[in-house]
């Protein structure tokens, strides 16, 4: 019996990963991703999956990030029943970011039908709060390095990939075949993030793609960030930064207070981070000392060098108060979440800004935002855009195309097939050419929907 991958997210786009591994009657699932970004992306989120989920075994998450496992709370409450293998880290942030992914669902279905912006009367979320707590009884932690059965007769590994806390590739051993997901692949010289381990052999590898085109600047956030703050701060302005609330967040904000450390940015400068969700998670770098390259002292720093923004009171306040200050906010493309209303609040001035954090998938406000556009849709109307838009490009959490290549190199020996996932079409393309012509290893960038022997 052969064992064969079904791409159901993750191909051509960085969003909605699932890749469903299937051997003889049993079917696993690596990561069980949500479709961010362009509207036709999105509506896959609401398309059955070509498998019934109770026929689904396992799932296996690389990392917590929504695009890896935001569809899990549907997965659940449409018949999925067995275990859902992560790290600790990422079990422990999945608790955070699932219910607030369903929190959020809720909460912009119920503004589209106060409104009346949605085509749907009334207007649903995709899943609820609710269903999302329902999910996380069925999440069994991991260690790093500890080799476990996930279905019976299959093999599984997970190893360290930086990006986020608890982020890992994944090694698959079935009927003889080795399969490596990479997952999200953090970079060697993260901020605040361990460098991935070294790759596994394999027969077959799943190599993420999201910065396959490109080479990361040889500065770093420091050096984009502190003389955008520098300018701000002297005019007054409010600083809006969409942030993702798991990695982003932390790294932008101990750029902040290294800022301020070395006199770069004034002591005095206000930093809010508005989003409960990167507030938990932030205090999760306290619990998983040995994951990152903070000391205790950072540590104790990063949770105490903002003023921590939990409910939507004090949110809305923010609005009353004037410049110079800095707003990070969720969601880091800014998809959703508190950031609209912040971005909807100030982005008409111009003495303030907005920063972008990192990679914005098409379709996208942020990257409507990058394109340098003068308006962006907000909750159903257009709001200009008079601020000054700073986009860094030094502060991505994810290995660059170079770095990828690195890293594929660490493994003892040459797999026999190479699919090239997670990236934008031509990211992926330029990715899957360097590693055949750098290489010399079989590589392609499968089809959505396509099933492909391993």
């Amino acid at each position: 019996m052969s064992v064969n991958i079904t791409f159901l997210g993750g191909t051509g786009t960085v969003t909605g990963s699932k890749y469903l591994v299937r051997h003889g009657t049993q079917s696993l699932l690596v990561d069980c991703g949500l479709f961010q970004g362009y509207k036709q992306l999105r509506l896959r989120n609401w398309t059955p999956l070509p498998i019934a989920p109770d026929q689904i075994d396992a799932v296996l998450l690389t990392h917590a990030h929504l695009d890896h496992s935001g569809y899990l709370p549907l997965l659940v409450k449409e018949g999925f029943s067995h275990p859902v293998y992560a790290t600790p880290g990422t079990r422990d942030l999945c608790r955070i970011l699932l219910p607030d992914s369903g929190h959020i669902q809720e909460e912009d279905a119920a503004f589209a039908n106060r409104h009346g912006f949605s085509k749907h009367a009334p207007a649903l979320p995709l899943y609820t709060r609710q269903d999302a707590l329902d999910c996380l009884p069925r999440f069994k932690a991991v260690d790093f390095g500890k080799s476990f059965a996930p279905i019976p007769g299959w093999r599984a590994t997970f190893s360290p990939a930086g990006h986020i806390l608890g982020a890992a590739s994944v090694l698959l051993e079935v009927d003889g075949r080795r399969i490596l997901f990479s997952g999200d692949l953090g970079r060697p010289d993260d901020l605040i993030m361990n460098p991935p381990s070294e790759a596994p052999a394999a027969d077959t590898v799943l190599i993420e793609s999201t910065y396959g085109d490109r080479e990361h600047p040889k500065e770093d956030v420091l050096a984009e960030l502190g003389p955008a703050l520098q300018k701000l701060a002297k005019r007054g302005g409010v600083a809006v930064l969409p942030v993702f609330a798991v990695g982003r967040a932390q790294a932008v904000l101990h750029a902040i207070h290294l800022l301020k450390l070395r006199g770069d940015l004034p002591i005095s400068l206000p930093v809010f981070l508005d989003s409960p969700m990167a507030v938990h998670s932030t205090h999760l770098f306290e619990q998983h000392p040995g994951a990152h390259r903070l000391s205790s002292k950072e540590t104790h720093a990063l949770t105490h060098s903002a003023t921590m923004v939990n409910s939507t009171d004090e949110s809305r306040a923010l609005a009353a108060r004037h410049g110079p200050m800095v707003i990070l906010s969720a969601s880091g493309m800014a998809t959703g979440g508190r950031v609209l209303h912040h971005l909807a609040h100030y982005a008409g001035d111009h003495r303030n800004m907005i920063i972008l954090t990192g990679f914005q998938a098409p379709g996208t406000r942020g990257a409507t935002l990058a394109s340098g556009a003068k308006s962006v849709r907000i909750h159903g109307r257009d709001v200009e855009v008079n601020a000054e838009v700073v986009q860094l490009q030094s502060a991505s959490a994810h290995a660059d195309a170079s770095q990828i290549l690195m890293w594929l190199r660490t493994m003892p020996q040459a797999p026999d097939q190479v699919y090239v996932v997670h990236g934008e079409l031509g990211a992926s393309d330029e990715l899957r050419k360097r590693i055949k012509h750098e290489l010399g290893w079989r590589a392609m960038v499968p089809e959505h929907g396509s099933t492909w022997p391993t």
